[in-house]
């Protein structure tokens, strides 16, 4: 079952360009678009960036945006939920809903505190071990993205349909 109103995944000041383009062709494959927020530790037309999401770039709908303050007008009225490893819940409890924004912070440090505590009841995160901090950003943003798909019954079949 398509989405008829896709989810965005939205990255917070992204560093690490290979892990920005995993998570491109992750999008790519399920047909969401990707926001890029805020100060990027890499160009965008960076070699590694390009290396990561192979040739499905052309498969993606990439938007920037200068801060969060222009990514929340442009995506005024959707539900936006953070994911962080200093939350409250685990993501299998997040109300996911088509048109929804999944947001991620940078590898290093994850959201601000400003954007987290703009959104208090909309944290959650991956369940790891304590003595592990957080999970690799291209493999935590998959983990939920499938788990949007999953609750949003997109997930009927092995392909998705376009």
């Amino acid at each position: 079952m398509p989405l008829s109103n896709p989810f965005d995944v939205v990255l917070f000041e992204p560093e690490i360009p290979q892990n920005t383009g995993s998570i491109a062709r992750t999008c790519a494959a399920v047909g969401v678009p990707l926001h890029l927020v805020g100060k990027l530790g890499f160009k965008i037309d960076d070699h590694s960036v390009k290396r990561a999401g192979l040739d499905y770039w052309d498969k993606v709908k990439v938007i920037t945006h200068k801060d969060f303050d222009e990514y929340l007008l442009f995506a005024k009225g959707r539900k936006v939920l953070l994911f962080s490893s200093r939350a409250p819940k685990p993501y299998t409890v997040a109300p996911y809903e088509e048109g929804c924004s999944l947001v991620f912070g940078k590898e290093t440090a994850g959201l601000p505190d400003y954007i987290l505590n703009s959104f208090t009841e909309n944290i959650y995160g991956i369940p790891t071990l304590p003595s592990i901090r957080s999970l690799n950003l291209s493999n935590a943003v998959a983990i939920v993205v499938y788990e949007c798909l999953r609750q949003l019954g997109a997930l009927n079949s092995v392909y998705i349909e376009e």
